[in-house]
């Protein structure tokens, strides 16, 4: 992907803020606060403000990993211990992770990007502003004297 992030990047949250920001024309803490005024305003805000704290969160649980990992290693002779193979395994795992929110990110900012265009796309959107669930989820209401459906998924079980 050629868009300016290599894949050893050592500050991917931080090129991908200055991104975030040249996209908004606003700083984080700006468009953090716009957001949470107003998430139904810009909905593309919104998705990328929360990719974004969990990118950021991703970083924090990887720096952590880490600093354990390098401790430990401090503490080894020339042979790997199994709990410190298990710190290595817990990098590998946060890496992991913040790679994959770093590449949501980058495909939120991608207006481009596979899948961010046609009949699906648009479709979706218009589902976008719902704010209620799209399927009645309590019981209808009925006359009283009236008796309740029978149901098949209740068959067999018994009355409690």
């Amino acid at each position: 992907m050629s868009d300016g992030l290599s894949d050893d990047a050592e500050d991917v949250v931080g090129l991908l803020t200055e991104r975030i920001e040249a996209r908004f024309a606003m700083d984080m803490d700006q468009l953090k606060a716009a957001v949470a005024a107003a998430p139904a305003a810009n909905p593309d805000a919104t998705d990328v403000v929360r990719w974004h704290g969990l990118l950021v969160e991703a970083q924090s649980v990887l720096d952590r990993a880490e600093d354990d990992l390098l401790a430990a290693l401090e503490t080894q002779p020339s042979e790997v211990d199994d709990p410190t193979m298990d710190l290595a395994h817990h990098v590998n795992a946060a890496v992991t992770a913040r790679d994959g929110r770093a590449m949501v990110v980058r495909w939120l900012l991608d207006p481009d990007a596979p899948g961010r265009k046609g009949l699906a796309t648009e479709r979706l959107a218009r589902l976008r502003p719902r704010s209620g669930p799209a399927v009645q989820t309590s019981a209808p209401h009925r006359a009283a004297g009236t008796p309740a459906p029978a149901s098949g998924w209740r068959a067999g079980r018994p009355v409690r």
